[in-house]
């Protein structure tokens, strides 16, 4: 899983192994290790639920936690929906955290030190291969 933030925004990225698992009422779980002692560590996590009807996200002791409903952690495992997306009410002056879950699609054109095991084809891949075909001739 892959974890991308910006701003006021968390991105999650889920391989096909892991789409499986949350759509199976499961969790997925990462891990960075900052070394020191004691070992300091940054801990970011999508749990299936039945407590929640929205994806919902709380931070607490170094851990970032996304909560989605079982029911549409399901319904997305089984759709070709690529993700789902979330904004979660962070004060009363109107502010939000954006939350989106996405299924984590092969990369088009390849990049060092990147592996698209285990995810899912690009939805435009065979319109890269055709350009890459043409651009041969």
């Amino acid at each position: 899983m892959k974890l991308r933030i910006r701003g006021n925004s968390l991105r999650l990225r889920l391989t096909k192994s892991e789409v499986a698992e949350i759509g199976a009422g499961g969790t997925v779980e990462e891990t960075v290790e900052f070394g020191g002692e004691p070992p300091q560590r940054f801990i970011y996590a999508l749990m299936s639920t039945d407590n929640v009807e929205n994806p919902t996200a709380v931070f607490d002791a170094g851990r970032i936690t996304v909560f989605i409903s079982k029911a549409q952690a399901g319904e997305w495992s089984r759709t070709n929906q690529i993700g789902i997306e979330a904004e979660k009410s962070i004060g009363a002056d109107g502010r939000t955290l954006r939350i989106l879950i996405e299924k984590d699609f092969s990369c088009l054109e390849p990049r060092a030190g990147e592996e698209d095991v285990d995810t899912f084809a690009h939805p435009f891949q065979n319109e890269q291969e055709a350009r890459i075909r043409l651009k041969a001739f």
